[in-house]
């Protein structure tokens, strides 16, 4: 194995870091497993024949020592809040690129306010969100947009047939919640509101086979931060199915549970993306299996892009600015089924 296929993977361990691991693999990298838990990586590494170093976000030479050699970082380490300033701190001292997989609103600003100079100016590449949540959403987003320069609004519904969370969803969940105290937050006329008041419930018409459901509104996730750093939307709102809204919420929902030999469970999902501008809209959604499985051909198709000089941006970038979206998506087929409908329909 080539050196310059070296990437270290921090929060290996993880339920997302074990998918994006074997999908590393699988594309021929050599993934270096990372992480604070010395017991959990040493028995992934055996399992793997892997090299494992442990390192922590209050140790930054332990984190210089996990990424030395490495041609990128990928963070699957979550509370991002707590990881994603350390673990980038490191990729620009080794000069190499970093992405991550987080979902938390709050950590995805920071990134965003905290580094995107900084990583301008020094020719870094940072890729925060690259996961279903905020990667993918931005992507039919923008793959969506088409021609269009700029749009009134944007609306990213998701239909999950249930959600069991991880102990990291949860964990990173209260971490927000913390965070924002009794404010909920939502996009409007291109800024960011507090909202005290509860989440309101709508119907929202998916394609077949789902159909019509009922969801919930304002249920804010990344791609709300990430569409709006690079398109010109200034409204922009994602939707969950009340069914999963519910699941992710309820304190004795079971974590997911394998249903192949890959790991995948059996959740499946419908992300339906509709642009509006004017009286016209465009539509593209993309389906397909577990939401936390489908992260890691996301993030490390990503990486092999840009490796490969097939990103477009310099400095901190979400998916839709950084990649050629459309061509994107396909790459991704068959695990993902992507429609996009680029002639516009009377809203």
């Amino acid at each position: 194995m080539e050196s310059g296929r070296l990437v270290a993977v921090f929060g290996a361990y993880g339920h997302t870091g074990r998918f994006v691991v074997a999908e590393l693999a699988a594309r021929g990298f050599l993934p270096v497993l990372s992480g604070r838990n010395a017991r959990a990586l040493g028995e992934l590494a055996d399992g793997h024949g892997l090299e494992a170093r442990v390192a922590s976000v209050d140790d930054p030479a332990s984190l210089d020592r996990a990424l030395a050699g490495a041609v990128a970082v990928i963070n699957c380490a979550g509370p991002f809040a707590s990881t994603t300033g350390p673990v980038i701190e490191a990729a620009l001292r080794a000069r190499i690129p970093y992405l991550d997989v987080a979902a938390e609103l709050e950590a995805n600003l920071d990134t965003f306010a905290h580094f995107r100079e900084r990583a301008r100016d020094a020719g870094a590449v940072i890729v925060p969100a690259m996961a279903f949540f905020g990667g993918l959403g931005d992507l039919l987003a923008t793959a969506a947009m088409g021609d269009w320069t700029s749009a009134d609004e944007a609306h990213i519904a998701y239909a999950l047939s249930n959600w069991h969370p991880t102990a990291g969803t949860r964990l990173s969940g209260a971490v927000s919640r913390e965070r924002r105290g009794d404010f909920r937050l939502r996009y409007r006329g291109g800024q960011w509101e507090q909202r005290t008041d509860a989440a309101p419930t709508a119907e929202w018409t998916f394609p077949e086979p789902v159909g019509r459901r009922s969801v919930i509104a304002e249920f804010t996730m990344a791609d709300v931060v990430t569409v709006p750093q690079h398109l010109a939307i200034p409204d922009v709102t994602t939707y969950m199915s009340a069914e999963a809204a519910r699941d992710v919420a309820a304190p004795d929902t079971p974590a997911p549970t394998a249903a192949d030999a890959s790991g995948r469970s059996d959740q499946t999902f419908l992300v339906d993306v509709v642009v509006r501008s004017g009286g016209a809209e465009r539509r593209a959604t993309a389906t397909g299996q577990d939401i936390y499985a489908i992260t890691a051909p996301l993030v490390v198709e990503a990486l092999d892009r840009v490796l490969t000089g097939r990103s477009k941006a310099v400095g901190v970038t979400p998916a839709g600015e950084t990649f050629d979206a459309p061509d994107f998506l396909r790459a991704l087929a068959p695990r993902i089924a992507f429609d996009l409908h680029p002639q516009e329909q009377t809203a």
